[in-house]
């Protein structure tokens, strides 16, 4: 018999594989700019959810395989989600009482702190975007955030994650 909390890992895994799946898949042109943050939004749902299980080790795997994925240079993503777990995890006693809509003001910020960063990594490059586009990508994460919340919240209660 698989102990109670075994299957948790498998949850959290497949559900940071559906993010990258979600993170690099087809886009129109016009829509690129405001593609959500898939990776961090799963990221903080599983960091305030479960902090003793996805901290920063998660967030510096989790980076590393999407700076990898993305073709980025190694440590950009890495660095920034290391930053969102962090703060993440600093708030997270806070998060699990706000409502739906602060949460999302939550996620904006630290979501666009998550873009900022890796702004400032890709102008370093040279290969910055234009400087108010950058922040698209975090407003269509706060207003995807309920659907993620409340989807990761409802496979986490039927499968007993603890």
């Amino acid at each position: 018999m698989v102990p109670q909390g075994a299957h948790g890992y498998w949850l959290i895994l497949t559900s940071f594989v559906a993010a990258y799946v979600l993170a690099v898949a087809p886009m129109p042109l016009w829509l690129m700019w405001a593609r959500p943050e898939w990776v961090a939004l799963v990221l903080i749902y599983w960091a305030i959810a479960l902090p003793h299980r996805v901290g920063i080790f998660t967030a510096l795997v989790a980076g590393v395989l999407l700076d990898t994925l993305e073709g980025a240079v190694l440590g950009q993503n890495a660095f920034s989600l290391v930053v969102v777990a962090l703060l993440s995890l600093t708030l997270y006693q806070r998060l699990r009482v706000f409502s739906v809509l602060q949460q999302a003001g939550t996620v904006f910020v630290l979501v666009g702190i998550n873009q900022l960063v890796c702004q400032w990594v890709q102008n370093l490059e040279g290969i910055g975007g234009p400087a108010p586009l950058f922040l698209l990508p975090a407003v269509t994460s706060a207003l995807l955030w309920p659907v993620v919340l409340y989807t990761l919240r409802r496979l986490r209660r039927q499968y007993m994650v603890t």
